[in-house]
């Protein structure tokens, strides 16, 4: 134990750490910590405030460690068990998370954060009811939690009560109006109602107040996309590897540097896809705009596109993600490429077809179909449910539909459908709508060149918001997407066509939800198409 002119000396020690701490030195803090935890062992604060500091640098399995340290010398301390929630909740570890925020409750029934810390582990298990309830005895506790408030509107607007969200929204900045993530998520509220501008006006001012905050430039620049601000648009989404925790492990560290558009004569370029496969497939496009600039290129994508994207004659080799990638001199992610060419509305490459089905693929497909005076019409009415990603698993859960829903087309003659669908929601094809004459090959479709080469041979395309979407249209086949109400930033708004696939028409929702106009004027322009179109199958 420490004598009493040590004791005095460590209390002085702590208090500086404290004051580097809170000023953001986080180097002179920690120095001065360990000091205190090598001449007294015993000390719990400077054990936990160690952890705290590791934490903030990112290094969440030493503050697990070391804030484990400080509960064995002082386990009665609640604020000790929430903290280690909050690192354990960054490792991903969150049933130990959400235990480590009850025993700090335990310890003391009045900690309003440990409250909302375990509602915000409940709420990424999907398990609302319970979240929510924490939530409210966090804000009994005290009236006066913006960030609780916050995190109602994140569980409201996650199970799409987006004016519920709004009202919570507004009453966290109502208590702190400088609470930039209640108005980045304000905004991102309006943007779902369509509100673009409002939703605009929210990003723009949670960046006055927190100039680095990436999710909010990420969603700015979906803003402004959307709008067809083109010039602003892709300058701030270069944000998105740091504005998404989704993106941000897409994200690649070379040694190489980035390629930022100059002459590439004499060195080898590696594109490297990111995001979905419909990302892939629309910004492929730009290959031919950079094999302009000299040089060999490498490109690197997902393995179902390896073999359909050797059909581009400008790549000199394409390798799937995982496997060992070749020398390069430079590197470049895909969807930068836009801001790399100043891309306008106007500047779009749309030239399509610019991917080609294998030609003897599509000749096995032609035989399998056979000539017929029908219509052949591929439909996708799901995405991908996406359940480890919250984001993408509520954008998936407002464009995807069931099979069924399809029924009003169904219902016109001359049509016959071939199930496109993969995933979970193909199994659905089994069960077609009363009257639909529905095809299922998808057992035969192991990567997009199959996929590719049993489009070749279909008249029309019908699709919720998925990548066979920019696969018909990269093709250039008629190609009709079933778009919901706020709608990706890629359809622009309130348009019926688009500048990146030229035989793209769009139906969109006129009301969140709102699906049965949308399959209704499907329906009624399919029927047209069918009544009207002489068809020889080329295909």
């Amino acid at each position: 134990m420490p004598s009493a002119p040590q004791t005095a000396a460590l209390s002085q020690a702590m208090q500086l750490a404290l004051q580097h701490h809170q000023q953001g030195r986080l180097e002179q803090a920690e120095s001065l910590y360990r000091q205190v935890t090598q001449a007294d062992p015993a000390n719990a604060d400077a054990w936990h405030l160690l952890g705290v500091a590791a934490a903030q640098r990112g290094d969440h399995e030493a503050a697990v460690s070391l804030i484990s340290r400080a509960i064995s010398r002082r386990p009665e301390a609640a604020l000790f068990h929430n903290n280690l929630g909050n690192a354990l909740k960054a490792l991903a570890r969150a049933d130990e998370a959400a235990a480590s925020y009850r025993r700090a409750i335990e310890r003391q029934p009045d900690f309003a954060m440990a409250y909302n810390n375990l509602a915000k582990v409940l709420r990424e298990q999907y398990r609302y009811d319970e979240a929510q309830q924490y939530i409210q005895r966090a804000l009994a506790l005290q009236p006066d939690y913006a960030e609780a408030y916050n995190h109602l509107g994140l569980i409201a607007f996650e199970q799409e009560q987006i004016d519920q969200a709004v009202v919570s929204y507004r009453q966290a900045l109502a208590l702190q109006p400088d609470y930039a993530e209640a108005r980045n998520n304000l905004g991102a509220a309006y943007a779902v109602q369509g509100q673009i501008d409002e939703a605009i006006a929210c990003y723009r001012q949670a960046l006055t107040q927190a100039p680095a905050y990436a999710a909010a430039h990420l969603n700015l620049a979906q803003a402004l996309l959307l709008q067809g601000n083109f010039s602003q648009g892709w300058r701030e989404y270069e944000w998105r590897w740091q504005g998404s925790a989704a993106l941000e492990k897409d994200q690649r560290h070379f040694t190489q540097p980035q390629w930022r558009g100059e002459s590439l004569a004499g060195r080898t370029l590696l594109l490297h896809t990111e995001q979905g496969l419909g990302d892939t497939l629309q910004f492929i496009r730009y290959a031919p705009l950079a094999a302009r600039r000299g040089g060999r290129m490498i490109v690197e994508c997902q393995p179902p596109l390896e073999r359909l994207l050797r059909s581009l004659p400008e790549i000199a080799q394409v390798v799937p993600r995982g496997a060992p990638l070749p020398s390069f001199d430079v590197h470049c992610p895909l969807l930068s490429l836009p801001l790399i060419f100043d891309t306008t509305l106007d500047t779009i490459p749309a030239t399509a077809p610019y991917l080609q089905a294998e030609a003897g693929l599509s000749a096995g497909w032609r035989q399998r179909i056979g000539a017929s005076r029908r219509m052949n019409v591929g439909l996708v009415w799901a995405g991908s449910p996406r359940a480890h990603d919250p984001v993408s698993h509520l954008i998936d859960r407002r464009r995807s539909l069931s099979l069924a829903q399809f029924a009003p087309l169904a219902a016109v003659p001359g049509v016959h459908f071939y199930s496109l669908q993969k995933g979970t929601a193909a199994q659905q094809a089994a069960a077609p709508p009363a009257g639909m004459e529905l095809t299922d090959f998808t057992a035969d479709l192991h990567d997009f060149s199959d996929t590719a080469a049993l489009v070749s041979q279909l008249d029309l395309v019908i699709s919720v918001d998925t990548s066979v979407v920019h696969l018909a249209g990269a093709m250039g086949k008629p190609v009709w997407l079933l778009s919901r109400f706020d709608g990706c930033w890629r359809w622009l708004q309130e348009r019926a066509d688009s500048p990146w696939y030229p035989r793209l028409r769009i139906f969109r929702q006129p009301a969140p939800r709102a699906w049965a106009p949308v399959l209704a004027d499907a329906a009624e322009a399919l029927h047209r198409l069918a009544s009207t179109s002489s068809l020889s199958p080329n295909r």
